[in-house]
């Protein structure tokens, strides 16, 4: 496989792919105008799209995200795991503490805020099955968050991520989501089909980081109601996610190792402080020796978590929990699979597989472990009760509720609140860089005014979202965007796979 060269790169119109660019944009737009115009409207039509997925289609996620899983252990333990992301001769652009911290800040970091404490509180207070706030329902909780956070999510955006790098570093393809189809269709990908690939991953992107714009905005809110009476609404909402945004487009200008990188390490180095605290003014034993027995639970229960779609007791948690998260996580493949491979040159399949595997996964244990067994251990104790209204009345608050127990609570509320920030600026610029490299044919160096037009687009429809149903909104649209790109996923792995192959063939290994 050659290079193909499609286009020149000269001025504002050649530097995208009109096309892919156009059709996206206009599907975007037509959404916003949907969603800002008749929001009421929309939010019935949110609902029922939702209910539609969750009856019809659970089962295909289950098993899409259970194969992806399986995919990638395959070949991580396979002959051709020795393959580099590049030239035999290419070296890593970057070290291992930039990669892991740029992977990181990307994939999962507005979420560890939101759902840190909120999520294995839910689980406690309202289980799938089996009753609640009790011993029992405080371990499965812990159970049911590392799994929702834990291997599978990042299985299926390194499905994404190591096609992009193999095919676009080995074999000179476009940087694109189409470049994976080429064992499977050629130089087809040149053409409606390419297109339409890339369309869907623009989509899946776009609203896969709305979902977590979205998310980041209402906590943003939530703690700068504590910390100084902001009021907490949809509007004020709004106007966080344009100032986030604007700082975001700031990011944009400086480029990829000055903005991203930089940004990425300070929330890395902000994560680790403040779990870092949380862990010593709590039960420190206690919640190292629940970090263990954790993912011993976690482990022993893996095979049949992955494929429970309860369909002997039907339930709306099922919806609302994990198809949100195996939507969530294919609609952000894209957007965190592109990411992780424009960073991941000259690295081994093996490598590449392995680290990105395992090492956020056990960094978001570790968190969860703190964060959720923290909270657990509150709610189980004499004084408990206060965190688990927080969460069922108003989700956002959780954590602010939960760090009212800490010592120096101030303090820590406002660096959970600047790390929110944080995470929102690299999620916002990540996912604008990936969807102008998508948009203008797999240029990595694309021009700044493209990411600037997808930023504020990002802002623009996280705010649609919010105003026209909230976080009910924001799990629709992550759910049914990833409907269509899990299945252009399936054709990724088979296209990976025949390359491979044809590689340790025609090498002799």
């Amino acid at each position: 496989m050659e290079l193909k060269e499609q286009r020149s790169e000269e001025d504002m119109l050649t530097s995208i792919h009109r096309p892919v660019f156009f059709t996206a944009a206009s599907l975007i737009v037509a959404f916003s105008v949907f969603g800002g115009v008749f929001s009421s409207e929309s939010a019935v039509v949110f609902a029922k799209v939702q209910n539609w997925l969750i009856t019809n289609v659970g089962w295909y996620y289950i098993a899409v995200v259970a194969f992806f899983f399986g995919f990638v252990l395959y070949l991580a333990l396979s002959r051709v795991a020795h393959v580099k992301l590049g030239p035999n001769d290419s070296c890593p652009e970057y070290s291992y503490l930039s990669w892991i911290a740029m992977l990181f800040s990307a994939g999962v970091g507005i979420g560890l805020l939101f759902f840190g404490v909120a999520e294995p509180i839910t689980h406690f207070a309202k289980p799938p099955s089996g009753e609640a706030a009790g011993l029992d329902a405080a371990q499965s909780a812990m159970v049911l968050t590392y799994f929702h956070w834990g291997f599978q999510a990042w299985a299926t955006y390194i499905v994404v991520g190591l096609s992009l790098a193999y095919f676009a570093f080995r074999h000179g393809l476009p940087l694109t989501i189409r470049s994976s189809l080429y064992p499977i269709i050629g130089d087809k990908i040149y053409g409606p089909i390419g297109n339409t690939v890339d369309v869907f991953a623009v989509l899946a992107t776009m609203f896969g980081v709305a979902t977590s714009l979205g998310i980041g905005a209402t906590q943003v809110n939530a703690g700068l109601s504590y910390l100084f009476g902001v009021s907490v609404g949809p509007n004020v909402q709004v106007l966080l996610i344009v100032a986030i945004t604007f700082m975001a487009t700031l990011s944009v200008v400086t480029g990829l190792d000055g903005g991203i990188r930089r940004i990425s390490e300070l929330n890395m180095l902000l994560a680790v402080l403040l779990m870092s605290f949380v862990l010593l003014a709590g039960p420190t034993a206690s919640l190292l020796g629940a970090f263990v027995q954790n993912i011993g639970n976690y482990l022993s229960s893996l095979v049949s978590l992955t494929f429970n779609v309860y369909a002997y007791e039907p339930n709306e948690w099922f919806g609302e929990w994990t198809l949100f998260y195996w939507g969530w996580w294919i609609s952000w493949s894209p957007f965190v699979g592109m990411f992780i491979a424009r960073i991941s040159r000259g690295r081994t399949l093996r490598e590449f597989i392995l680290g990105v595997l395992f090492i956020p996964a056990g960094f978001t244990f570790l968190w969860f472990s703190i964060f959720g067994n923290s909270a657990l251990f509150i709610e189980l104790g004499d004084s408990g009760g206060e965190i688990t209204s927080a969460v069922i009345s108003d989700m956002p608050t959780a954590l602010y509720v939960f760090l009212e127990r800490l010592p120096s609570a101030p303090l820590v509320s406002l660096l959970a609140t600047v790390l929110i920030v944080t995470f929102f600026v690299t999620s916002s610029d990540s996912g604008s860089l990936v969807i102008d490299i998508i948009t203008s044919g797999g240029n990595e160096n694309p021009p700044i005014w493209q990411r600037i037009f997808w930023a504020v687009s990002e802002g623009i429809v996280a705010s649609v979202l919010l105003l026209a149903g909230g976080l009910s909104a924001l799990q629709t649209a992550a759910i049914s965007s990833a409907l269509p790109f899990s299945v252009v996923m399936i054709f990724m792995c088979v296209g990976l796979y025949r390359a491979l192959m044809e590689e340790e063939q025609s090498s002799g290994t």
